[in-house]
């Protein structure tokens, strides 16, 4: 009989704690698949028309996570270019 080992989810990834994985569940993303499948940049738009109060550091950290990389790592180094993106898609922070 085989066990039966659980999934693990968001929260277990870098950058990502219980805060952030209630807000990914709200949009229905709960494992680590579920993240991986989806371009972070759509999450990040997504998550903040359902859950007030997302941050830009929560793009940080959703793109950390998807690339083991702290989440400062990723301002430090990608933000001009994250935020190009934003403005593309309509929805850089002003």
């Amino acid at each position: 009989m085989k066990a039966n080992v659980e999934t693990p989810g968001v929260a277990s990834l870098k950058g990502l704690g219980p805060k952030s994985s209630a807000a990914l569940r709200t949009i229905g993303i709960s494992t680590i698949e579920d993240l991986r499948a989806r371009d972070p940049f759509d999450v990040y738009a997504e998550l903040r028309l359902k859950v007030p109060g997302t941050s830009l550091n929560f793009l940080y950290g959703l793109i950390g996570a998807i690339e083991d990389v702290h989440w400062q790592e990723i301002e430090n180094t990608r933000r001009t270019a994250i935020l190009l993106r934003l403005d593309e898609m309509g929805i850089a922070p002003r």
